[in-house]
C-alpha cells in the first residue's frame, strides 16, 4: 500500500483540519493542544490500564473514548482499586464513549476530537490501529512489539514520518536512569571492540508450542463466544476462525504461570503465530533494549534459528536460541569510530548462554540469572540482569567480580550525555505491576513531546527516546528473529532496502494477512 508523499506540503498546512480525515484512509497533520491532550485508549485492562492510567494520573492527560473488543473489560477497568483511589476518576469514566471496535471510534474523530491514543491490543492489530489513527494526525503509544510482520513495521515507520506525529514504543524501561547511564557506558567505548552480545529470558510463561497447535486443529467447530466479546473485532486483520474459549484442567499445556488456561483471550494470544510475536516479540523489546542502543545497533543482515522445541505450524516453539548479525556502522556517539559487526544470540523458554562466557558474573550472582544480557568486548563485559536494564554490571580485563556501574571507579569519568526522564505526579502505583518498575517517565515524555516540550534525543531526533528512529530497526532485527524461528536450520538473509529476503518461505512471511474490512 502507498504512501502519498507528494501531499506532505499541503498536510503541513492542514492543521486544523486533523479532526476531518476518513477513518484510516486520508492523511491530516498532527495537532500540538494547547490544554490537557485528548488521549483515547484501545485495550483498556492488563497492559492498557498501566499504559493509559499514568497518563491520566500526569494531569497533562483526559480521556475522552475508550475501546476494547470485550466490554467486561470496562466494567474492570471502573472496579480497579487504582481507578477508585482517584476522586472522581470512575464517575467520568463511566459518562466517557465506550467502543468495542477502534473502527467505530475513528469514525467518530470529527466529534470526538482525539489528540492521542494508547494501543495496547493483541499484536497483530497494532498496526491496523496505529496506521488509521496516524494518518488522521492521532500521536500514538503503541506497546511493544510494535508490529507483528515486517510490511507492517515498513508502513508503520512511513506513515509515521508522513503525518509528522509522535511515536513511542512501549519498552518503558527505556525511561530509567539506570537503563540511560547503562547506555553511556556503552556509548563511550570501555568495552572496546564489541563483536558479541547474548541476551535471555525466562518466557514463554503463557501456552505455546505442538500441544497448543494439536489442540486448535483438533476443535474446530469452537466454543460458544462469551458475553460482551466482539469476536469479529478482536480477531480484526487475521482470518476468520471459531472462537476457543479454555483448555479443560487436564489438557497438556504448557502453562507454567497458570494463566487461566485461556485459549485465545485474554493474554494467551501471544503464543499464536497470527496473533503475536512469542517470547522474542514479547521481551526482546525490553532486554535487548541496552545493547541495542549502547551498540548503536541497526541494520541487521541476517538470523537463524539454531535451537528449538516443540517446533510447529500454528504457535511459537516452547524454547529457541536465533543467532542475529549486525552490520558494521559508523558511531554517532564517537564520531569517527568504525564500529564493528556484532553477531547477537537470543534465548528463550528459560534457556540461557553458557556461564563460561560469564565468570564474572557467577562471581557475583553464584548462577547465571534467569533473564538478562551480556555484552563482550576486548576490554572486558557489561551486563544486566533484569528485563529492563535499570541496572548494569562492569568487569574490565582482569577483574574476577563485575561491580555496578554506579560505583564502578571507570564510569565515574563517563560523562551524562542523555537527559533522564522525569516523572510528573509521583512514581506509578506498585500494584500496577511491570511498568511500576518505570515509574511514570515513559509516558509522560510521551505526552510532553506531543506538546512540543524537553529535551530533543540526538539517537531519535524527537522528543520520545522510543520513537520510529529507534523503535523501527530495533523491531527489525526481532522479526526477522521471528521469521528465523519459523524455519529452524535456515540462514535467513535480509535485506531491509528491499524488504526481502534471499529464501522464498520467509518472503511468505513478510506481510500479514488482512481481512476484507479492516484494510489500513
Amino acid at each position: 500500500m502507498s504512501i502519498k508523499t507528494s501531499r506532505r506540503g499541503f498536510l503541513k498546512g492542514a492543521a486544523g483540519l486533523s479532526a476531518l480525515g476518513i477513518a484510516g484512509f486520508g492523511h491530516a497533520a498532527a495537532r500540538v493542544p494547547s490544554g490537557k491532550i485528548r488521549l483515547a485508549a484501545v485495550g483498556v485492562m492488563g497492559k492498557g490500564f498501566s499504559d493509559w492510567m499514568p497518563m491520566i494520573k500526569s494531569g497533562l492527560a483526559e480521556l475522552v473514548a475508550w475501546c476494547d473488543a470485550d466490554a467486561n473489560q470496562r466494567e474492570a477497568a471502573l472496579r480497579h482499586k487504582a481507578t477508585k483511589k482517584i476522586p472522581g476518576l470512575a464517575e467520568n469514566l463511566a459518562k466517557i464513549p465506550f467502543y468495542t471496535d477502534y473502527r467505530k471510534m475513528l469514525d467518530d474523530q470529527a466529534k470526538l476530537q482525539i489528540d492521542a491514543m494508547t494501543i495496547s491490543t493483541p499484536d497483530h492489530m497494532h498496526a491496523a490501529v496505529a496506521i488509521r489513527a496516524m494518518k488522521m494526525g492521532i500521536h500514538v503509544y503503541v506497546q511493544k512489539p510494535l508490529v507483528r510482520t515486517l510490511w507492517e513495521l515498513d508502513y508503520f515507520n512511513k506513515t509515521a514520518k508522513e503525518n509528522g506525529v509522535v511515536t513511542q514504543m512501549g519498552n518503558q524501561g527505556s525511561g530509567t536512569a539506570g537503563l540511560r547511564r547503562g547506555v553511556e557506558v556503552l556509548q563511550s567505548g570501555i568495552l572496546g571492540d564489541v563483536k558479541e552480545v547474548h541476551v535471555w529470558t525466562n518466557r514463554p510463561v503463557w501456552p505455546q508450542g505442538k500441544n497448543v497447535a494439536a489442540w486448535v486443529k483438533g476443535h474446530p467447530n469452537g466454543d460458544p463466544i462469551r458475553k460482551g466479546l466482539n469476536w469479529d473485532a478482536w480477531l480484526g486483520v487475521a482470518k476468520m476462525r471459531p472462537f476457543l474459549d479454555k483448555y479443560p484442567a487436564n489438557a497438556d499445556v504448557y502453562d507454567p504461570w497458570k494463566l487461566g488456561k485461556n485459549v485465545y483471550h485474554t493474554f494467551t494470544w501471544r503464543g499464536f503465530f497470527d496473533f503475536g510475536c512469542g517470547a522474542f516479540g514479547d521481551m526482546a523489546c525490553h532486554t535487548m533494549n541496552l545493547p541495542f542502543r549502547g551498540l548503536e545497533l541497526g541494520a541487521v543482515s541476517d538470523a537463524g534459528c539454531t535451537t528449538i522445541d516443540s517446533e510447529n505450524d500454528v504457535a511459537y516453539p516452547l524454547k529457541s536460541v536465533v543467532k542475529l548479525t549486525y552490520k558494521e556502522r559508523e558511531s554517532k556517539a564517537r564520531p569517527g569510530v568504525k564500529l564493528p559487526a556484532v553477531t547477537l544470540f537470543w534465548y528463550d523458554g528459560n534457556i540461557k548462554p553458557s556461564a563460561d562466557l560469564m565468570p564474572q558474573v557467577i562471581a557475583k550472582d553464584g548462577k547465571v540469572p534467569n533473564t538478562g544480557c551480556i555484552v563482550i568486548g576486548t576490554n572486558g563485559i557489561l551486563c544486566s540482569t533484569n528485563d529492563y536494564g535499570g541496572e548494569s554490571f562492569l568487569a574490565l580485563k582482569g577483574e574476577k567480580v563485575v561491580q555496578n556501574i554506579k560505583d564502578h571507579p571507570a564510569c565515574k569519568v563517563i560523562p551524562v550525555t542523555l537527559p533522564r526522564c522525569g516523572a510528573a505526579g509521583g512514581g506509578m502505583d506498585k500494584s500496577a505491576g511491570a511498568a511500576a518498575l518505570s515509574a511514570d517517565g515513559h509516558y509522560i515524555e510521551f505526552l510532553t513531546a506531543i506538546r512540543g516540550e524537553g529535551p530533543v534525543y540526538t539517537q531519535t531526533h524527537s522528543r520520545a527516546f522510543s520513537d520510529v528512529e529507534y523503535s523501527i530497526p530495533q523491531m527489525e532485527g526481532i522479526l526477522v528473529g521471528c521469521i528465523a524461528q519459523r524455519l529452524p536450520g535456515q540462514k535467513l538473509n535480509w535485506c531491509s532496502c528491499k524488504q526481502s529476503f534471499d529464501v522464498a518461505a520467509a518472503n511468505a512471511l513478510v506481510k500479514p494477512c488482512i481481512r476484507k474490512g479492516f484494510e489500513f
